[in-house]
Order: structure tokens, then C-alpha cells, then sequence
């Protein structure tokens, strides 16, 4: 894996999310997003047994990311950096941590969808190495009884 960004941060490490952690990880959640992920959300993750891993630095969410199994892919669900940290590279270690077991899975793709608005993001998607294969219409709560598209991209690993 690729060195930590140099962000002051002395060593950050990944750990499994668990469920004593669900409480900080929603904090962050929410503080990240207009629309989060329920605590639902997250507890139907972990009983699935989905790839769930926080990146720590000390007793600080650095982020988190969790992805989901399929046969010859893997499919990136949620990918958050806290506000606090974010423009400091932890998106792209966590998506260098994410290729790394994706490869050791056997898979030969990484999927996901990324709201058409966040333009931040696409980039980050963009400069690792995903590519626009797809859009679906009307797939996020846009809030107001609205909803917004979602750009389909992927990677071969």
C-alpha cells in the first residue's frame, strides 16, 4: 500500500467496523451527508458480512469504507472521508486498500454509483482509475420529494 498522506497524521491503520464503533462512524456519516446511511444501514451491513473497515488515526475516524462481494466483482457501497480530514489523500488510500482486496477476492472489477452532483468525488473515482459506464435515473433521495441520477462507473482490476 501506498504511504499515508502527509497530513500531520503520525500512522493511520484500518480496522474492521464494529458495532461499539457504529455510533462514531454515524456521527461522522452525518456530518458528511445531506442524505446518510441509517443506522440500519449499517447494522444490515455488518450482519451481511460485508467488507466494513474504518481508517483510524489514533482514536480518530480518519474514514471508512464498505463494499460488497459479488463473483468476479466488488461493488464499493459507501466510501467517507470525515470533513475534517478531507483534500489530504485518505479517499485514494482507502480505494488503494479496497483494490488490494479486491485483487485477493479474484475479482476482476470494482463498481460504483456516485451522485451525478458530486463532482468532488467523480474526480477522485476519475484520477484512481473508474470510468463512466452507466447512469440511473432517479436513484438518490435528493431531499424535498426530489431525487437526483447516479453516474454507474467502474474498474478493471
Amino acid at each position: 500500500m501506498s504511504k499515508a498522506p502527509a497530513t500531520g497524521v503520525a500512522e493511520a491503520r484500518f480496522e474492521p467496523l464494529r458495532l461499539e464503533r457504529l455510533a462514531a462512524v454515524l456521527d461522522v456519516e452525518q456530518r458528511a451527508y445531506a442524505h446518510p446511511w441509517s443506522r440500519t444501514n449499517f447494522q444490515d451491513v455488518l450482519h451481511s458480512g460485508y467488507l466494513a473497515q474504518v481508517l483510524m488515526a489514533e482514536a480518530t475516524i480518519l474514514g471508512y469504507f464498505v463494499a460488497m462481494k459479488g463473483v468476479d466483482e466488488v461493488h464499493l457501497l459507501n466510501i467517507t472521508v470525515a470533513p475534517e480530514h478531507q483534500g489530504q489523500g485518505w479517499a485514494h488510500l482507502m480505494l488503494e486498500a479496497l483494490d488490494i482486496w479486491s485483487r485477493g477476492q479474484n475479482a476482476d472489477w470494482l463498481w460504483l454509483e456516485v451522485r451525478v452532483g458530486n463532482t468532488r468525488a467523480r474526480q477522485v473515482y476519475e484520477r484512481h482509475g473508474f470510468r463512466q459506464v452507466g447512469q440511473r435515473k432517479n436513484y438518490y433521495a435528493a431531499g424535498h420529494n426530489q431525487r437526483e441520477d447516479a453516474l454507474v462507473m467502474n474498474m478493471r482490476l
